[in-house]
């Protein structure tokens, strides 16, 4: 890591001298009974008073009132080792010095606090530490537009962009998307009741629309997507861009395939159709990369950016290429693009991220907690699959009783599938979760072992392998396409285990008990989600991880249930 100057050493040590910092580790504390009082109180007043639509508060009913990197001091005395990070946001833990710094030098410049979009000293060391970091194909003819301070504005200041540039209305989005609460940029996301966009399939390998999930799965979904494009009678008409995530964080941790989203950028280039990447939660070294895109060398149109961007404080953008920088004047205009603290503070986090090489960082500790979850999915049949991409990790919780539906008889997409059996999801407080049992998939398998077989040609793939194959970290009733000469089968095709949010829930709150605090995600929240810092230590990580197969062990016994 590089060494950093001493300035930022010196407001740490100021900041530890008057406000020490929890242990590391993020143990529990002792609590008086004036604490626990006053934390009741407080919780029982915000009952009272905030909005029925208020989220966290209701899975995590704690009040934090001191923490430093990981970890958060409640009003109770209690210590929570912090695995949420402010959905994402808090690329360097709470209140680490170089941002603390920042903000101080600002507000001790005297400088104004509040400038509308005017040019300023901050605003301009912002922009050039941002553009430093942008995929190279866009940082070298990048506009910048500063939105109102939420990822959503920034999502609606990308659609009116696209849509002045290329004269069309509608918009292309995948299925199981989050791009925020506005109207637009929910007409955008997985759960719009009406809206002016086509979905489409996002790839997934364990609840894979197509039932292949892998390369096939992947394949079949740009296929799909070209067809919608091409076909005339499609009705869907030219879109003005096509909006997805690298990697689908509130749709349940699911990475996009390199390979996909490289079609994805080849399929709307050739069509001359944006392409907008919503970086709101991946961006900043969260996944292993500094971006996202970045992975599959991808170099989007349009690129949507916040949380981490600010450094823990309220900001947004939208970066885009020059030549759609048609808009007229006031055409996404907001009272509050001009936040000089966050852009210190952005700023700040940007360089540290960059100069001490967190994003490389991220990929090798999060590929190693990857490893090790998937070690306890081997012990747990409820696990029915773990994924991620560097600090951006879900555990997707199932019920293993639940059996499957999948193809009988027939052969490929086309011929006699349809249910065999299987019972559902299951009713009552949740599935229990005992050693691994046998799980079949097969996918991953079979294409190790198939003579080369590609969707991408006429080709014939083998036929399908008449006995169950264990696949690496997926789990799935045994749904076999039978056995036979058919020239045209295809791989298996596997019906996952029921999603068990109840499981997941008793998980969060046993995980709370234990000090630790955890998002869930995903299409019925069955996914417990991981969000630490970038600035995790080993230690930490390992503390982390023991404590949730420590939860997961007290939710999934028995008598939990």
């Amino acid at each position: 890591m590089a060494v950093t100057d001493p300035a930022p050493a010196a407001a740490s040590a100021a900041h530890s001298a008057t406000h020490p910092a929890p242990p590391a580790t993020g143990a529990p504390a002792e609590h008086s009974g004036a604490h626990s009082a006053a934390h009741e109180g407080i919780l029982r007043r915000q009952s009272a008073r905030e909005s029925a639509a208020r989220t966290y508060a209701r899975a995590l009913p704690i009040v934090p009132v001191r923490a430093r990197g990981l970890t958060i001091e409640g009003a109770d005395g209690r210590r929570y080792l912090d695995c949420l990070s402010g959905a994402g946001t808090l690329a360097l833990g709470h209140n680490h010095p170089v941002v603390l710094e920042a903000i101080r030098k600002v507000l001790d410049s005297e400088a104004p606090l509040h400038v509308l979009d005017l040019a300023t000293p901050v605003k301009d060391d912002f922009t050039t530490e941002l553009f430093r970091t942008l995929p190279a194909g866009l940082a070298d003819r990048a506009r910048i537009q500063f939105c109102g301070p939420a990822g959503t504005d920034a999502v609606e200041a990308a659609l009116k962009l696209v849509r002045a540039a290329t004269g069309r209305d509608g918009m292309l989005a995948f299925t199981g998307a989050y791009h925020g609460m506005t109207a637009g940029a929910l007409e955008a996301s997985g759960g719009a009741p009406d809206v002016r966009v086509a979905r489409l399939p996002y790839p997934q390998d364990y609840r894979c629309p197509f039932g292949l999930g892998g390369e096939y799965g992947a394949e079949l979904s740009a296929r799909w997507t070209e067809s919608l494009l091409d076909d005339t009678k499609s009705g869907v008409p030219a879109p003005a861009g096509m909006i997805l995530e690298p990697v689908q964080g509130e749709g349940g941790v699911l990475p996009a395939p390199d390979a996909w989203l490289r079609r994805m950028r080849e399929i709307t280039a050739a069509r001359g159709i944006p392409l907008i990447a919503d970086e709101v939660q991946t961006g900043v070294g969260r996944t292993g990369a500094f971006w996202a895109v970045e992975h599959s060398g991808v170099v989007p149109d349009v690129m949507v950016l916040s949380k981490a961007i600010g450094g823990s404080l309220p900001l947004a953008v939208v970066v885009y290429r020059d030549d759609l920088d048609v808009w007229p004047p006031g055409s996404h205009a907001g009272t509050f693009r001009g936040n000089q603290l966050a852009m210190a503070a952005g700023t700040a986090t940007l360089a540290y991220v960059r100069e001490n090489g967190l994003a490389e960082r991220a990929a090798t500790l999060g590929a190693r907690m990857l490893t090790q979850l998937r070690s306890l999915a081997a012990e747990h049949s409820c696990i029915g699959e773990v994924r991620g991409r560097g600090l951006m990790i879900g555990v997707e919780l199932v019920d293993p009783t639940g059996g499957g539906s999948g193809p009988v008889g027939g052969s490929g997409l086309a011929g006699g599938v349809g249910p065999a059996g299987g019972s559902g999801a299951t009713g009552g407080a949740g599935p229990t979760c005992g050693a691994g049992q046998g799980a079949t998939s097969g996918l991953a398998s079979d294409l190790a072992t198939s003579p080369d077989v590609s969707l991408a040609s006429n080709a014939a793939p083998a036929p399908a392998p008449a006995a169950p194959i264990p696949a690496q970290g997926k789990k799935h009733a045994p749904v076999l396409i039978p056995s036979g000469p058919s020239p045209d089968a295809l791989p298996r095709i596997t019906q996952p285990h029921p999603p068990a949010p109840e499981l997941a829930a008793a998980v969060q709150r046993e995980c709370l008990r234990r000090g630790l605090i955890v998002e869930l995600g995903g299409r019925h929240s069955s996914v417990v989600r991981l969000l630490p810092p970038l600035t995790i230590t080993d230690e930490q990580a390992a503390a982390v991880l023991d404590r949730l197969a420590d939860a997961l062990s007290a939710a999934a016994r028995p008598s939990h249930a």
